[in-house]
């Protein structure tokens, strides 16, 4: 793919690179260090391309510029022929075979690289731990201290350990980080760029790589399967729509993005920017992705049914995912590729967001299309949410008989946050009701996110209905320790009920973790064991996910491989409440799932990157949080 190359131009601060685009970098240089872009604005240098200085030596006469006159010269590492290696465009056919050669699916290459980024954390937290450990106990002498001084300014600069990157270092993957490629070796850029700025290449890096290795996947998806000839004939076309929706417009939409990633990358071998193109293509061309997510229930019931009635459709699948070109994956896994990837590239640009310089220009963009993938990732799921909810509260509403007055259940804004058995306690407490046969009776509560629906369950799968309030007239309390008989039992108050009074109830769950989960989800707004994102303090407890959890209940949290939690609560029972990092997402899930993150240092840096990186939210959040202060007055 022989792209051709803009000419380039030197902007206000000395960076090289295309006209119109800003080359501002990370933490304090440029993605070309300011020590280069020094040089350039020293010497002057316009221009078509800065190619073309690479072949000159450093004695060439010219509108060069002294040491004396500037001291970027004086200062620099290396010469500056070699300083301007680094800035020349990489090969066409160099970036196409590095592109053609990624031989890892989709599917794998998120696998490894999410299981990279937990052993990272898991090394950095051990070895942060280990220096906390030596520094009180061990007190180094003023000699020691100057010889290990000099050891570090004695040792070489190509000796200076590079950054480890979350990424995949097995040679069997043929994956190439962007320091290993050939045009970044030999060009001396290593030696100049700050180990933050390697960081922030990587990080870009691997959004295209990761971009390619989906677009293979998809390819895959449609050639093997979809337009599988056997296939088509098997399925009915309405049939084949509901399994493969518009995955045709997703690919092309892929396409075309990853070909404006690859002329990125062309451009030169220190990569500029890819935030203001991902920002464009999620503003005008990802909606395609809420088309396809939102098929998601549908795609899932429909690919269950046809595997149990069609055994001619079993039997196929199961022979073309024997292929080698699917590597032991099963279509399911191809099928819900789009909806990982728009996920996982909206963590993407958080990781590169994380690494540029703050207040510049490249966070501006950053946080641009950040919040645009935000704008889909939340379509995305409102899509999936919106089709399977409809459904449930149709089959809920069918299952209510009501003894009170009735209440529409099936509504638009409604839908339902938790659904299960509890005893309710019978009678006035006292000692001679403790010791009655018939303590507790079975009742059945239905919570939505605004109502709550009191019921006893009777025979046929029905529920009667006899008292209920809305949600946020509900309020709970949790029991003293009262021995085993009162053992996870809360109150539960009815402000305004159905008859328009207000009314207790003495509630036990089956165990310590459910208790906690109910009072949870029927006040959301009691206070917790831990301090949530949102107060913004610089220490909380933390867990990751090392195994990934689908949440079984409405109230449940599912979780993908390095997820960093915040833990609000938990149970001595084995469950956590936690509220995601990354999106603020609540809920429960089990603490096998995941292990804490010991060391402060580490939880308070997740900390302040979501702080920075969920900044353009600020302000909408103070904003509501007015409002609150100013209800609460009107109230009292």
């Amino acid at each position: 793919m022989n792209h051709s190359v803009a000419p380039w131009c030197c902007d206000k601060k000395g960076l090289w690179g295309p006209p119109g685009r800003s080359r501002a970098g990370p933490a304090g240089h440029g993605h070309v260090s300011r020590q280069l872009a020094e040089v350039c604005r020293c010497l002057k240098i316009t221009g078509p391309a800065p190619a073309s200085f690479c072949s000159e030596s450093p004695s060439t006469p010219g509108n060069g510029a002294t040491p004396e006159e500037c001291p970027a010269l004086a200062d620099s590492p290396t010469t500056l022929t070699e300083a301007l290696q680094m800035i020349h465009p990489i090969p066409a056919d160099s970036w196409r075979n590095l592109i053609e050669q990624i031989g890892l699916l989709y599917q794998e290459y998120r696998d490894k690289s999410t299981l990279q980024e937990i052993e990272t954390r898991r090394q950095q937290d051990a070895e942060i731990q280990a220096d906390d450990l030596r520094s009180p106990s061990s007190e180094e002498t003023p000699e020691e201290e100057e010889e290990e001084e000099q050891e570090e300014l004695a040792s070489p600069p190509e000796r200076r350990a590079l950054p480890q990157i979350c990424l995949l270092s097995n040679p069997h993957s043929r994956f190439n980080l962007w320091q290993d490629l050939p045009e970044i070796q030999s060009s001396g850029v290593l030696d100049i760029l700050q180990p933050e700025e390697i960081k922030l290449q990587e990080a870009m890096f691997e959004l295209v790589t990761s971009e390619a290795s989906y677009y293979k996947s998809l390819n895959l998806l449609v050639s093997h399967f979809m337009e599988n000839e056997r296939l088509k004939k098997i399925l009915h076309p309405s049939e084949a729509h509901i399994l493969f929706s518009n995955v045709l417009d997703v690919m092309a939409v892929s396409q075309r993005f990853l070909l404006e990633l690859e002329r990125r990358m062309e451009e030169n071998i220190v990569i500029s920017d890819v935030c203001d193109i991902v920002y464009h293509y999620a503003a005008n061309h990802f909606s395609v992705y809420i088309t396809y997510v939102s098929n998601q229930t549908y795609q899932e019931r429909t690919y269950k049914q046809l595997l149990q009635e069609k055994a001619a459709f079993r039997e196929l699948i199961a022979q073309l995912e024997l292929d080698p070109k699917c590597r032991g994956l099963p279509l399911s896994s191809f099928l819900i590729l789009p909806f990982q990837r728009i996920t996982r590239l909206k963590l993407l640009v958080q990781n590169i967001l994380k690494r540029v310089e703050e207040r510049s220009e490249p966070e501006c963009t950053a946080l641009g299309a950040h919040k645009e993938l935000e704008l889909v990732v939340k379509a995305c799921n409102e899509g999936v949410r919106k089709m399977s909810r409809t459904e449930q509260m149709i089959s809920i509403q069918k299952k209510m008989e009501f003894k009170i007055k009735s209440v529409p259940i099936i509504s638009h804004s409604r839908w339902l946050l938790k659904q299960g058995e509890l005893q309710q306690m019978s009678g006035p407490k006292t000692s001679r009701t403790l010791r009655t046969k018939k303590l507790f009776q079975e009742i059945y509560l239905f919570l939505f996110n605004d109502l709550l629906v009191i019921c006893r369950q009777i025979p046929g799968d029905k529920y009667q209905v006899f008292d209920s309030a809305p949600r946020g007239l509900l309020r709970v309390e949790e029991l003293e320790d009262q021995g085993q008989t009162l053992a996870n039992v809360f109150i539960l108050r009815l402000l305004e009920n159905a008859d328009d009074r207000e009314a207790t109830y003495m509630l036990k769950a089956s165990s310590q973790s459910e208790m906690k989960r109910w009072m949870t989800s029927l006040a959301p707004n009691r206070r917790t064991k831990f301090v949530s994102f949102t107060s913004r303090l610089l220490d909380c407890p933390q867990v990751q996910c090392v195994h990934p959890y689908v949440a079984q209940q409405p109230d449940e949290l599912t979780l993908e491989l390095a997820d960093i939690l915040n833990i609000l609560d938990k149970t001595e029972d084995g469950w956590i409440f936690g509220e995601r990092l990354h999106d603020q997402e609540r809920g429960w899930f089990p603490s096998n799932m995941t292990e804490e993150i010991l060391n402060p240092k580490i939880r308070s840096q997740n900390l302040k990157e979501c702080f920075r990186v969920h900044k353009m939210d600020d302000p909408q959040r103070s904003q509501n949080k007015d409002r609150r202060k100013l209800g609460s007055r009107n109230r009292q």
